[in-house]
């Protein structure tokens, strides 16, 4: 009987050998993604497992500063702002965070959640102190790794970090829906509208072009290679070009391609026009 048992686990240890030598352990994330698409091949997992394994895995080996809001697109209220300023800014953004601003976009005062703001509204009151409301601001690195900040963010509870520069400059902003939208994608409920094309094919060879339109996407869309190490949006690059901020049809040149303003603000263009020259 005992020369059976040790008979059979020495067939086990044989097998258990060729195995590892003819399967080798995954030595990166790359080797691992590929056992788990051979595993939804043979049908061991399904495609929508797989696509949250393979964002988990992604997300282990991104850095905040790769999917932050960066800093031209975020949502702020200054401190300032009377009550009335506030709720405009939440209805229209729909957001239930906002990082709240000081002397300038670098200075963070804190987080303001709307909720805190439903008491206000409904005892009518016009005058509040709106640092009362505020709770501490997360701030975290560029670098910080999103699998070190989901953590975070599920054991401390916050949902969102403001992300500055190596000189300690605001340079976005992340939530835990973004974390969580690389892991198993895009979130939406009822109130999210699908977002408008941002570049648009016009007449005689012109088209539109929302100034927040990142640089990589406008490189895509055209194949050409303006540098993104500096600015992030179209409109950077613009403004730029243009060494203060344009009025509406105000034109310059930017490579092969002419960019005339047809929307802004006292604040920030919005809309452009483009044609190659």
């Amino acid at each position: 009987m005992n020369d059976e048992i040790d008979n059979g686990q020495q067939k086990k240890n044989l097998l258990q050998k060729l195995w590892e030598n003819f399967s080798p352990a995954p030595s990166n994330s790359d080797d691992v993604i590929e056992l788990l698409r051979d595993a939804e091949d043979q049908s061991i997992i399904d495609t929508g497992a797989l696509q949250i394994m393979e964002g988990a895995i992604k997300v282990s080996d991104l850095q905040a500063r790769e999917i932050m809001v960066p800093k031209s697109q975020m949502m702020v209220i200054e401190e300032d702002f009377s009550l009335e300023q506030i709720l405009q800014v939440v209805v229209q953004s729909q957001h239930s965070r906002f990082p709240v601003i000081g002397e300038s976009s670098d200075d963070i005062k804190g987080i303001l959640l709307a909720k805190e703001l439903l008491p206000l509204v409904l005892s009518g009151k016009d005058s509040f102190e709106l640092q009362n409301l505020l709770r501490p601001a997360t701030i975290i690195p560029e670098s910080k790794r999103l699998n070190v900040l989901l953590q975070e963010f599920r054991e401390q509870r916050y949902h969102m970090a403001i992300i500055v520069d190596e000189y300690g400059g605001v340079s976005g902003l992340l939530t835990i829906e973004d974390v969580l939208e690389e892991i198993v994608g895009e979130i939406e409920d009822e109130t999210d509208e699908h977002e408008p094309e941002q570049i648009l094919n016009l007449s005689g060879g012109c088209f539109s072009v929302e100034a927040i339109t990142t640089i990589d996407d406008f490189n895509e869309f055209f194949d050409v290679g303006f540098p993104d190490d500096e600015f992030d949006t179209v409109g950077g690059l613009v403004v730029n070009a243009f060494g203060c901020l344009p009025a509406i049809g105000d034109q310059t040149k930017i490579g092969q391609f002419e960019f005339k303003v047809l929307n802004s603000d006292n604040r920030k263009i919005t809309l452009l026009e483009v044609a190659k020259s």
